[in-house]
């Protein structure tokens, strides 16, 4: 449980990383952020999640701020309660290339086909900001995913149930059409979920 003398944001709508921190046993709020994630690059994968994490930070305190100014109550609260909040970021990295969410159909098909080919990795970013202090902290983390032939069946499956739009290279290891064809894994299923346990724990105690 969150003590009470401390309060975490969790600056996404991911149902996944969700879960995960409350398997951690934190209590916490929800805040998305409304940014352009296509006006991001960076050459690496590393980069590019560490950018996209602090650019969504960054909304959600413009956010935070904006609503603050019209609640006193809020801001005095606040003053007491240290305040913690924590962002995230992933990309795929398949034969060389940096995958994001898929755009259509067609490149969610030739995303999930291509993990029967080389495996994929999974490189994450998690940012946690304390809002009291002003401490911010990051870091890193990748895991790398072994498939065994996918089936057409189940690319067509996946695909026409929709969940792999909204991960990044439509990899969905935890599904239960995709997790019997994981051949091996380097790291562990709460990275490639979106949100690594060991890291997020780590980076907590830093920024307290």
């Amino acid at each position: 449980m969150t003590p009470a003398s401390w309060r975490i944001i969790l600056g996404s709508s991911s149902k996944t990383r969700q879960a995960i921190l409350r398997e951690l046993g934190y209590d916490f709020d929800v805040l998305t952020a409304d940014i352009d994630e296509s006006a991001i690059r960076r050459e690496s994968a590393e980069d590019l999640v560490l950018a996209l994490a602090e650019a969504k930070a960054e909304a959600i305190l413009a956010k935070l701020a904006s609503a603050q100014q019209h609640s006193d109550e809020s801001s005095s609260r606040n003053l007491q309660t240290l305040v913690l909040l924590i962002t995230a970021d992933q990309v795929v990295l398949h034969q060389g290339l940096i995958l994001e969410k898929p755009r259509d159909a067609q490149q969610a098909r030739e995303f999930i086909r291509g993990y029967s080919r080389a495996p994929a990795s999974t490189v994450g970013a998690v940012v946690v900001k304390n809002l009291t202090t002003g401490v911010s902290v990051s870091g890193v983390d990748k895991t790398e995913v072994y498939f065994h032939p996918i089936p057409e069946e189940v690319v067509e499956a996946l695909v026409a149930e929709g969940e792999v739009f909204y991960a990044a290279g439509g990899l969905l290891v935890e599904h239960p059409l995709v997790s019997p064809l994981v051949e091996a894994m380097v790291g562990s299923i709460d990275s490639v979920m979106g949100l690594p346990k060991d890291l997020t724990i780590s980076l907590i105690a830093k920024a307290l």
